[in-house]
């Protein structure tokens, strides 16, 4: 009998359901996160040693390209929280009916662009 599934996976030809694209955004949050800390220790370590140096970590803060590494950061973060809170339910066998992840991933999606949002009213502020 031949094997009718596919050789590869091109992520760019399937389309995944909302709740496959939610698990994917989720390892890929989990390691802009990851990558991240260096940077924010960096500039935590910046920041403390001296008035001079938080003045400074200030001024690279406002950098247009670095609020926009900031959004997606907030994005990251709310998102990675969100769906793991999500993944924890489904562990716990809550939300693993088909409608239900539907719906646990579109509100999942929905909660991280209201922190997203939120996050950019403050900054415009």
């Amino acid at each position: 009998m031949k094997d009718k599934r596919p050789v590869y996976l091109n992520l760019f030809k399937i389309r995944l359901p909302v709740a496959g694209m939610v698990s994917l955004a989720h390892r890929a949050s989990g390691i802009l996160l990851f990558i991240a800390i260096p940077f924010a220790v960096y500039l935590l370590d910046l920041s403390v040693i001296s008035s001079d140096g938080f003045a400074e970590v200030m001024t690279i803060l406002q950098h247009p390209l670095v609020l926009l590494v900031e959004v997606m950061l907030v994005w990251a973060l709310a998102h990675h929280f969100f769906a793991g809170i999500r993944f924890l339910l489904i562990d716990a066998d809550i939300g693993v009916e088909k409608t239900q992840a539907k719906y646990g991933a579109w509100l999942v999606v929905l909660a991280s662009v209201i922190i997203v949002a939120l996050f950019i009213c403050e900054l415009v502020r």
